[in-house]
């Protein structure tokens, strides 16, 4: 009985030690659990920086970031224990996989051929075999969630008639064409003046002004005489002389012409037998007084322009390109323009002339266009908006102007080929058109993706590579040697 007592006593003893135990292993586990709590602060480019609240960095300033706490629960025990057999079995693959060096993970341009720390402090990485580009050299790879945090966008190559609207400020001038001056070829004074404004309209034949000059006087009484003489020597038998008085007509009669007396004003003198003390002046043109430089009582002398003509029937207008725009416009090009102040009148006109020189100072390219103006609603110096439409006769692949990376030298665009992939590929441009789009003359296809944002990283990307193919290059060849 009393030995059944003692073992009933060591057996109770037992299980108070054991429930001892379990309390205190449960207890510590607990004080762990606590102590994993605590949030651990540390800076994404110094690893050794590690606080245990938040801030900045005191090396860089960055704001630090929380540590990522392990996982204790049951579940996550178990998920661990299955990660860690993928992790286990990439290993395992990723032994099979030859590396060829180890590169720091914030600065990829800092590479090793064996393991150990970057200058930041971190672990290097392995880049094997099969992370490298394609035997082409010229294929990038960027892990998918990269892409998408760079904000890469993509879009397809247009094939179409790239189009082309041109908006542009011109400003109306005379029609060289119709300019004309009235000018003295004799010298003489001013009796009577019939058109005596400045912006006079005019008709041709319209009379000007008369003028007294004693030289024209002495002319028409020389072709009198030479008129009478030709009338009576035409009776003469003699041959020679009948031509001589002929002859001395005509000079008479072309001295006349010469100084802009026409043939009905000839005419007219033979009529009359008599000399006309004043010579009329009449206008040789339809059009407007644009300057006047004559007065009533003014003597004149050759060469003095008295009026300067102009036709406004039709105007010239001229319009300034900039210097890629000038491929879009040709002689013949129709275009419309229009004036802020005359609303809802259109006017079109057609392009005559493209200057072969460009403005030093504005860089601009003047194009002269002839508009009719019959109601003359277009004046000299006003300025119009106008506008030039055109469309390519051939479709051709167009991409937008942000697609293009322009490195002085050549015209790069990124090609997206899927799942992370990418290829930079030259082109040639042609015509820059509407939207800021470009004609692609050779170098891409229509069934093409290219890369129309952050193709400047992809760019960053691909010299690194290459610059890694080369080192990697020279080191083959060291080791060979």
């Amino acid at each position: 009985m009393k030995q059944n007592n003692k073992i009933i006593r060591l057996l109770a003893g037992l299980i108070m030690i054991s429930v001892a135990v379990l309390v205190g292993c449960q207890s510590s586990s607990e004080k762990q659990a606590q102590g994993d709590e605590t949030q651990l602060w540390t800076c994404g480019m110094h690893p050794e920086v590690i606080q245990s609240e938040p801030g900045n960095c005191p090396i860089c300033e960055m704001k630090l970031t929380p540590v990522k706490k392990e996982r204790s629960t049951k579940a996550d025990s178990q998920m661990d224990m299955k990660t860690d057999g993928k992790m286990a079995a990439d290993q395992s693959a990723q032994k099979d996989r030859k590396v060829l060096y180890w590169r720091a993970p914030m600065d990829p341009s800092y590479t090793s051929d064996k393991p150990g720390k970057s200058p930041m402090g971190m672990d290097l990485v392995p880049v094997y075999e099969d992370d490298e580009p394609q035997a082409s050299g010229d294929v990038i790879r960027i892990d998918p969630e990269v892409v998408l945090n760079i904000g890469v966008k993509t879009a397809p190559v247009e094939v179409k008639k790239l189009r082309s609207e041109i908006r542009t400020v011109a400003h109306v001038d005379y029609n060289e064409e119709t300019l004309s001056r009235v000018n003295m070829k004799f010298s003489g004074w001013v009796e009577k003046l019939y058109v005596d404004e400045t912006g006079q309209q005019i008709q041709k034949g319209q009379p000007m002004l008369e003028i007294y000059s004693p030289e024209l006087l002495a002319t028409q009484e020389e072709y009198l005489l030479a008129y009478k003489n030709a009338a009576k020597l035409k009776s003469s038998t003699i041959a020679s002389v009948q031509q001589s008085g002929d002859a001395l007509l005509q000079a008479a009669r072309q001295r006349l012409l010469l100084w802009d007396i026409d043939e009905q004003q000839i005419q007219a003198l033979e009529q009359s037998g008599t000399v006309s003390k004043t010579m009329t002046i009449y206008a040789p043109q339809n059009g407007i007084v644009i300057s006047k430089h004559v007065e009533q009582g003014m003597r004149v002398t050759p060469g003095m322009d008295l009026y300067r003509l102009a036709d406004l029937s039709t105007v010239w207008v001229y319009a300034h390109l900039f210097e890629y725009e000038i491929p879009w416009v040709h002689v013949g090009d129709e275009a419309e323009m229009n004036l802020p102040y005359v609303p809802g009148r259109i006017f079109t006109g057609k392009v005559k002339y493209v200057y072969p020189f460009l403005n030093q100072k504005t860089r601009d390219v003047k194009v002269r266009l002839e508009v009719p103006n019959p109601n003359l609603t277009l004046k000299p110096e006003m300025y119009v908006n106008i506008k030039f439409n055109r469309v390519m006769e051939q479709t051709t692949p167009v991409i937008p102007s942000q697609a293009v990376i322009r490195t002085g030298e050549r015209n790069l665009v990124f090609i997206a080929l899927g799942d992370g992939k990418f290829a930079p590929r030259e082109v040639v441009l042609g015509a820059q058109g509407q939207d800021n789009q470009y004609q692609v003359l050779s170098g891409l296809k229509g069934d093409e993706q290219i890369v129309t944002s952050a193709q400047f990283l992809l760019d960053s990307e691909s010299r690194l590579q290459e610059a890694i193919q080369k080192m990697l290059a020279s080191r083959q060849k060291k080791a060979n040697e």
